[in-house]
């Protein structure tokens, strides 16, 4: 049988009690059935407030600080530590020139211009070169030092030029003497030979000390031959240091009671002999030098560094 229109309506659907809107409160839910579902439109996203992003921002820029000043901390570390070797090594420096001055002066003062052969350069003296040697030395040390305990860029780059010239003015001088050897021999003993007529005469005491020492110890005579010393006395006489056997006026007797051989051959020789050591010392001394223009350029570097990231 059919339904009349008066039974449909006995089961039509009410109205929903939230509304026109279909769905009933199910449609404000998200998920399955509500407007963020699949089922629905999606709804917009809500703007994160403004709070949080001065948080992110301010997390952002504390942790930057805080990686500048881990690596402004490691910038002063390792300034410390290499102001604090290059101080040690600069005070070694300093007094080692203390050392070497003291000696000179003690020379000067006891043994007057001592080891003075050159009559060309009569202040070339052994007292007058550790004198200077020892003065530039302090100077230098003194630099370094008041450079590293200051931290003083100008005062470091100053040490740093001061010891590169120093090296290279050695490295000159020794490339020099090897290429110019023949010269330098030659024009050694012609003004040796000149300075022996300086022998023995007043205001040339260490002059006289010089050769006497010399003769005695390397048991030679002249420069490069006794007979130097007849043209110094005019007579068949040699100075009394060139005696096999030293007794007063020796130098007067026979030839056959002196040295025959030059002291010039036999220094050189000597030297030739000890080469290794004059070597070994020479290395040494540059080593020195390079080491302590690496602290000086280190320690500058570091100082840049450490006034680019912690101003």
């Amino acid at each position: 049988m059919r339904r009349s229109s008066t039974d449909e309506s006995t089961y039509r659907r009410s109205p929903s009690p939230e509304g026109k809107r279909p769905g009933g409160p199910f449609r404000r839910c998200s998920g399955l059935y509500g407007d963020g579902g699949p089922f629905g439109p999606q709804a917009a996203p809500r703007p994160p407030p403004k709070g949080a992003r001065y948080v992110v921002l301010y997390l952002d820029l504390s942790f930057i600080f805080l990686l500048e000043l881990k690596r402004c901390g490691m910038a002063r570390g390792c300034l410390q530590a290499v102001k604090y070797l290059m101080f040690a090594f600069n005070l070694l420096f300093w007094l080692g020139g203390c050392g070497i001055l003291g000696v000179g002066i003690w020379l000067a003062a006891t043994q007057g211009n001592f080891a003075t052969l050159s009559s060309s350069f009569p202040s070339l003296s052994a007292a007058n070169l550790l004198i200077v040697t020892g003065t530039f030395i302090m100077a230098i040390g003194f630099v370094g030092c008041i450079g590293a305990i200051k931290e003083n860029k100008c005062l470091l780059l100053t040490f740093f030029v001061l010891l590169l010239l120093v090296l290279l003015l050695e490295v000159t001088v020794a490339v020099l003497f090897s290429a110019y050897t023949d010269k330098i021999d030659r024009y050694a003993q012609r003004d040796l030979k000149k300075g022996l007529h300086l022998y023995g005469t007043p205001g040339n005491v260490g002059l006289t000390n010089a050769w006497s020492i010399i003769q005695t110890d390397f048991r030679c005579c002249g420069v490069s031959n006794y007979t130097d010393w007849f043209e110094v006395y005019n007579a068949t006489r040699v100075p009394d240091s060139c005696c096999l056997e030293f007794s007063e006026s020796c130098g007067l007797h026979a030839p056959g009671t002196w040295w025959k051989a030059p002291c010039y051959e036999t220094v050189k020789m000597w030297l030739q002999e000890n080469l290794l050591a004059v070597g070994v010392f020479g290395l040494c001394t540059a080593l020195v030098q390079i080491l302590g223009l690496t602290f000086a350029m280190t320690m500058y570097c570091q100082v840049v560094k450490a006034d680019t990231y912690c101003a």
